[in-house]
């Protein structure tokens, strides 16, 4: 009997998104960091921090979990304490790549909307007191999720694998905790980030509409600020139906299935149910690939970057082949 088609291409699904992931992120981070992008220093600082969330995201689930489950089997990392903390590691980095997109979506807003402010707010200073909030309550959120698994095997005095405690499955404590957990990731911020960038949106067609009637009667009539402003509308537009499209499979199913529907037996593998939440899975982990990503290679002087790492590269490479 061959194995499920969901395990099959999941086999082949998750090495390639930790190959893709791993790497787009830590030369998102590298380029950034190096503060060659033409970008301010508070929107180095967000999307560094979104790149490096986002990496820890690969790094934790896919790599520790998921391919770990398929090809590696470290022993190690299926003893019970061990599977407990890359559990609630993986909360809190799904949380801080989330609320980091938040962060910068509304820093974005403030920026373009209210000028006054921005001088103040837009800042290196109040993007690391953001970022490090966020990661302080992401850390302090996640901690409970600790206490929700037991070994399902203890060999030689020593627990292994995670399942759902029995006070997990049926305390009305953890059902409501799980619903509010639903609410903070990804409802919430679906919410605002869609909120922030209508107001932002807003304010752009209604600054453009302003200068197309004062460059009314003007000899150019090129505009180089209404093109800026249309580029950072296709942004915030596919940086918004990225994190939605990628997040909404999930978010639904979490609505109606709870955490202790995870653990399928062999006969319901083939289950729609089961398909639904894998697939919901996968989208959820693709979307720690593809933020940092939107933003980076839209920007010019990143791409310039990444071509000059590239040529480097392959400059140093034919060195040393010679």
């Amino acid at each position: 009997m061959g194995y499920p088609v969901i395990f099959v291409f999941e086999s082949i699904y998750y090495p390639v998104l930790a190959a893709i992931g791993i790497t787009v992120n830590l030369v998102a981070i590298v380029i950034l960091c190096r503060g060659n992008c033409g970008l301010s220093r508070c929107i180095t600082c967000y999307l560094v921090a979104m790149a490096t969330a986002d990496l820890m995201v690969v790094i934790v689930e896919v790599m520790l979990k998921r391919i770990n489950n398929i090809y590696l089997l470290i022993n190690f990392l299926f003893i019970t304490p061990v599977c407990s903390m890359i559990i609630v590691t993986k909360f809190a980095a799904l949380d801080c790549s989330v609320w980091f997109t938040v962060a910068f979506t509304f820093d974005r807003f403030v920026a373009i909307s209210f000028q006054k402010l921005r001088p103040r707010y837009c800042t290196k200073r109040t993007a690391s007191v953001v970022i490090a909030t966020v990661c302080t309550l992401a850390c302090l959120r996640s901690i409970p999720f600790y206490f929700t698994s037991e070994p399902r095997y203890v060999i030689n005095n020593i627990p292994y694998l995670c399942m759902a405690t029995a006070a997990y499955n049926t305390s009305p404590f953890w059902a409501a905790y799980e619903s509010f957990d639903s609410v903070v990731t990804p409802l919430l911020p679906i919410i605002l980030i869609l909120s922030f960038n209508a107001l932002t949106v807003k304010h752009i067609i209604k600054s453009n509409k302003i200068r197309k009637m004062l460059m009314h009667n003007s000899d150019n009539r090129n505009d180089p600020e209404s093109e800026n402003r249309k580029k950072s509308m296709i942004l915030l537009f596919t940086l918004s139906g990225n994190f939605i499209l990628l997040w909404t499979p999930y978010f639904v199913h979490s609505l109606k299935w709870r955490m202790k529907n995870y653990n399928y037996q062999d006969k319901y593998y083939s289950n729609p149910i089961y398909i639904n939440q894998q697939t919901g899975f996968m989208l959820q982990l693709l979307s720690s690939c593809t933020n940092t990503c939107i933003y980076g290679l839209t920007q010019r002087k990143f791409r310039q970057e990444l071509k000059n790492g590239v040529k480097y590269l392959v400059t140093l490479n034919g060195k040393l082949c010679k």
